[in-house]
């Protein structure tokens, strides 16, 4: 079969290898001039299988209400107009809110843990095959709490957790800080936290390139630097794309068709109004996250256990001689800038957490103080459930493998082999519920109209 795959993130690209290893033709798409130049560029750089608990559960919306006014607020709804593209952060704000209880959270964490377990096991296949280096750190995730409520809530966490076969465990304060001895000098605000040794960390736009550089090895074909104008839809089924070159060394732009057998988009935030054009209507919406990249002034006091700070909701994962810094998720739209207050203010959160936490370890110099920072903002495409939709539309030739959130390092491996096994004909072995299945393994809330 000849299968073209819109998108050049970790999604697209893990989709692109394990269709090519079922020995399909494969055309990959993509508007930047390499892989992993989006979502994927500067995530959190966690494979977070333990970590994944849904946004929406019984406080958030009380929560979200109260961060509104708060530019450095974990999640920040930023209210559109209610039209056009407004009305669609309208529309998912509501079925997030209806995904606020605890028969729909428990619900929806099954399957983000079993999609995670199972995209875990592709990934360490997958790096055992092509042997792709990429800071990969085996050294757990820890997460640490500063307040007794909230270290007294991660119990309740943990046991549900452990009950979907996530060996999470509770650690005191002392255990947290041999596990990880870089936050000693923070050690008398941490109240305890949760370790699980099986997560790990890694550099995912060095590993989606790498990965992207192996499948044109085996013979795919790349269109970076490609805009997606439109499917083409002749009756029930998708015919074709239509596709432009952002840039012609002839001075002008000619568009052309891409035929094929099957028809993947994997654009991430982007896939929702593009499947829409179509008439596949899905709640993706983007989540704005930033994140740092600070140097290391002193390597040997920098944490090598991956570690979320309850606190700030920010995520921290050494890369070689760096420290990232992730976090924060704002639901505004498209918008991209780095330049605005709220993108400053959210930022500079970054710089400032981390000098408080690992004083003198990093650069967290801002520019106006005459630093560096590798300030960077991505979108998350999120879905009310955190579910992403894998699988087929109800237009024949056309399926989507989008709506990862913040989870798309965590699940890509496995969500590309998954999808390349469905499109193949097969079906993986994960109770997951796939979209436009037949027989679905497990519940789904939403489907393709």
């Amino acid at each position: 079969m000849k299968t073209i795959v819109l998108g050049a993130g970790i999604i697209g690209i893990s989709t692109a290898w394990h269709l090519l290893e079922r020995g399909h033709e494969v055309i990959v798409v993509d508007r930047q001039p390499d892989a992993a130049l989006e979502t994927s560029f500067a995530n959190a750089a966690q494979i977070s299988v333990s970590y994944c608990e849904p946004w929406a559960n019984r406080e958030a919306p009380l929560k979200a209400l109260k961060w509104m006014f708060d530019k450095e607020a974990p999640l920040l709804f930023r209210p559109q107009m209610p039209f056009g593209e407004g009305w669609q952060q309208w529309r998912w704000g509501l079925q997030f809110l209806a995904q606020c209880n605890d028969a729909a959270f428990e619900r929806n964490v099954q399957q983000i843990v079993a999609l995670g377990a199972y995209s875990h096991a592709a990934l360490k296949d997958l790096v055992a095959t092509t042997g792709i280096d990429y800071n990969r750190l085996e050294r757990g995730i820890a997460h640490f709490y500063t307040d007794q409520k909230s270290f007294d809530a991660a119990g309740h966490a943990v046991e549900l957790m452990r009950k979907h076969g996530v060996q999470r465990r509770l650690v005191s304060r002392e255990e947290l800080l041999q596990i990880e001895p870089a936050f000693k000098a923070y050690g008398d605000h941490i109240t305890g936290g949760t370790y699980t040794s099986t997560d790990e960390s890694g550099d995912a736009r060095v590993f989606t390139q790498e990965l992207a550089r192996r499948c044109a090895a085996r013979g795919a074909q790349f269109l970076y630097g490609h805009d997606v104008l439109r499917l083409n839809k002749i009756g029930n089924a998708i015919d074709s794309v239509a596709v432009t070159p952002i840039q012609s060394s002839a001075g002008g732009k000619k568009d052309f068709i891409l035929k094929g057998d099957a028809i993947v988009v994997a654009c991430g935030s982007y896939s929702a109004p593009l499947l829409r054009s179509v008439g596949v209507d899905l709640p993706i919406y983007p989540g704005k996250g930033y994140s740092a990249t600070f140097p290391l002034l002193r390597p040997e006091a920098a944490p090598q256990v991956s570690t979320i700070d309850d606190g700030r909701k920010i995520a921290m994962s050494r890369l070689g001689n760096v420290l990232r810094v992730a976090g924060t998720i704002e639901l505004g739209g498209y918008d991209l800038s780095l330049d605005n207050a709220v993108a400053k203010a959210r930022c500079h959160m970054l710089s400032r957490r981390i000098e408080e936490i690992l004083p003198g370890v990093c650069d967290t110099r801002t520019p106006e103080q005459g630093g560096d920072p590798q300030y960077w903002t991505g979108l998350r495409p999120a879905t009310p459930t955190n579910i992403p939709f894998i699988g087929r539309t109800r237009l024949g030739k056309l399926w989507v493998n989008a709506g990862h959130g913040t989870l798309g390092w965590t699940h890509g491996a496995g969500s590309g082999k998954a999808l390349a096994e469905l499109i193949s004909g097969g079906q993986p072995a994960m109770n997951f519920g796939f979209l436009g299945a037949e027989t679905v393994r497990a519940p789904r809330t939403f489907a393709a109209t």
